[in-house]
């Protein structure tokens, strides 16, 4: 503030009066007087002394009429610095309170902007959950699969391109189901850094706020106010205030971290968006994979089982023609047999015949290559049928064989079919719907 003009002052002019000696004869009464005169002035001391009363009056009051004016230009000149200074202190205060609404307003912006990202992150957190939730169904269906096959016997107990697929499959799930997890921990983290900064935002704003309240009621203080008081305490700068340039980069600061945790967000949202309709392609081509696998060994255990069908039925028709024959061996060899007994019966009957009757004539030749020839006969029926009885007992192993293989092929076609293909009707369709409800 201005200080108030200095009047130097002037020392007051001297006036010296000096006593003029009476030149009057003295008297002899004199002396008797003399108590009298000395305690009294003379008339030019009376007239100097009222002279120098007036002097001091005048000059008391050219004094004060100079102090006076001095003190009307005072007056108007603080008064006028005093009206600017309020009125620049008013000013500036608008000032500041223009600065603080728009900061106000760019981090409450931010904070309604941050807050809605937050939202959109945490539905897509959502969505990875339901997504992670969706894929226990498919892994069940998977582990059942593998397992029921397990349950195949030794002969088609195979590792086919059925089990590569589903093997290749349940890999594919746990692989997603850790990339999902993952995601939801990474979801989790930027959503608690977007929340973190967005409470420092509001904090900004909170303070941002309070200030503009009291600025603005500052600005309205005036001399007529009733609640202005004296403060002589508070005219100092506090040693932990902040400069503009550090409080306008303070809120800078947060904004600029808002903005780079919602531009965080965002591209996790997308990361999360291709995630999830990667790991729903994926997951449809390994099924329409593992289906078309199923398909393909159904039909192959549908080949073999007809195939063994058609030989089982062929082997059933050779075990009754070779049945037929052995039936026919053995009538063969009876009927031999009584032509060998009648035979060893004639010459059984000849040897008894007397002396010289015991002839070695045509008959007994005859008789003896009959028996030769009939024992000859038998030996290769025998033969045969003992060729034949083993021919049955191996088409018997063989139908037992075709019997055991033709179970198994239905065994391995009721496993794949019935438990696993129609088990897998209960795997979702799309992962990337899963996730929406």
């Amino acid at each position: 503030e201005p200080q108030p003009t200095v009047v130097p002052s002037c020392p007051q002019p001297g006036k010296i009066c000096d006593v003029v000696r009476s030149d009057r004869p003295r008297s002899c009464c004199g002396m008797a007087m003399a108590g009298f005169r000395t305690s009294k002035y003379q008339v030019p001391e009376w007239h100097r002394r009222n002279a120098g009363v007036y002097y001091k009056a005048f000059t008391a009051s050219e004094q004060s009429e100079r102090g006076r004016t001095e003190s009307q230009h005072l007056m108007k000149h603080a008064a006028a610095s005093a009206q600017r200074a309020q009125e620049h202190s008013k000013t500036t205060l608008g000032q500041r309170l223009q600065d603080i609404h728009f900061w106000r307003v760019e981090l409450q912006k931010e904070i309604m902007e941050l807050d809605a990202e937050t939202n959109l992150l945490a539905a897509q957190k959502l969505r990875l959950e339901r997504a992670l939730d969706a894929t226990e169904v498919p892994y069940s269906v998977v582990v059942d699969n593998l397992e029921c096959r397990e349950r195949r016997q030794p002969p088609d107990l195979v590792i086919d391109e059925v089990e590569r697929q589903l093997l290749k499959e349940a890999d594919l799930i746990r692989d997603i189901r850790d990339l999902l997890k993952r995601t939801i921990i990474q979801a989790t983290t930027q959503i608690r850094s977007n929340r973190i900064q967005k409470e420092n935002c509001e904090l900004d704003w909170s303070d941002k706020v309070e200030t503009y309240h009291i600025d603005d009621k500052c600005v309205g203080y005036c001399t007529d106010s009733t609640n202005v008081q004296f403060h002589p305490s508070s005219v100092k700068f506090e040693e932990n205030a902040s400069t503009p340039k550090s409080w306008a980069q303070f809120s800078h600061d947060n904004i600029s971290s808002a903005e780079q945790e919602k531009l965080a967000s965002v591209q996790l949202r997308s990361l999360i968006n291709n995630i999830i309709h990667d790991a729903s392609e994926d997951l449809r081509m390994q099924r329409a994979a593992v289906n078309e696998a199923f398909d393909n060994r159904c039909r192959e255990l549908d080949d073999a089982k007809l195939q063994l069908e058609r030989h089982l039925e062929q082997i059933l028709k050779d075990i009754a023609a070779e049945e037929a024959n052995i039936v026919n061996l053995k009538k063969a060899i009876r009927d031999k047999e009584a032509h060998l007994k009648v035979a060893h019966t004639r010459l059984f009957d000849r040897s008894f015949r007397p002396n010289i009757e015991l002839c070695r004539d045509e008959p007994q030749f005859r008789l003896i290559s009959e028996v030769e020839e009939l024992t000859v006969f038998l030996e290769a029926l025998k033969r045969k049928l003992m060729e034949s009885e083993q021919n049955l007992k191996n088409l018997e192993e063989t139908r037992m064989k075709l019997e055991k293989e033709i179970a198994v092929k239905a065994n391995s076609l009721f496993i794949d079919r019935q438990k696993c293909m129609s088990y897998r009707v209960r795997y979702p369709v799309d992962l990337e719907v899963a996730s929406y409800k």
